[in-house]
């Protein structure tokens, strides 16, 4: 799929069916995701990829707005490492990045995701750390569960040239 195809067709799924992701997938995503730009390019991530269906079901319960999760064929968390930062306090752009990329691969790939947040909800930042086994410089931002759309989205025009300003507002 052509780039500008993949970001005007992308849309969050969540309803997946039961086919399952290949391993040759989450990697392509993960090497998307690896590609994103950072700061310094300190590159903070790291990356939990969720495949077992018990821990794809407890997902929900540290994280409310991630329920599709559990239908989900994988999930791919996605945490800020504080130890690998040369710039404090730009891991959470650098993985919202490092998301973005996730996301539009995987609709390149044919795959439905969304985005669901953790960071920085303290209450959801605790629970997926435990979840997760996180060490304390490890944060998880976000979980993105991924697999087969169960239906097509549907494309919208978001442009809005209002919102456009030239040189000033």
């Amino acid at each position: 799929m052509d780039l500008f195809d993949a970001i005007a067709s992308r849309r969050s799924c969540r309803q997946f069916t039961d086919e399952p992701v290949t391993d040759a997938q989450i990697e392509q995503i993960l090497r998307a995701a690896m590609a994103a730009p950072s700061a310094g390019n300190e590159q903070p991530w790291q990356f939990i990829v969720v495949r077992d269906r018990a821990q794809l079901a407890r997902i929900p319960k540290a994280s409310p707005y991630a329920a599709m999760a559990k239908q989900a064929a994988v999930a791919i968390a996605i945490c800020g490492d504080s130890s690998l930062e040369k710039y404090p306090g730009f891991w959470s752009q650098d993985c919202c990045l490092a998301g973005m990329n996730v996301l539009l691969a995987a609709q390149a790939l044919g795959l439905g995701a969304v985005w669901t947040a953790a960071w920085p909800m303290q209450d959801r930042v605790e629970k997926l750390s435990a979840l997760f086994g996180l060490p304390p410089h490890v944060i998880p931002l976000c979980v993105i569960p991924i697999g087969h759309p169960q239906g097509p989205g549907q494309p919208e025009d978001r442009y809005r040239p209002e919102r456009v300003h030239a040189d000033r507002w």
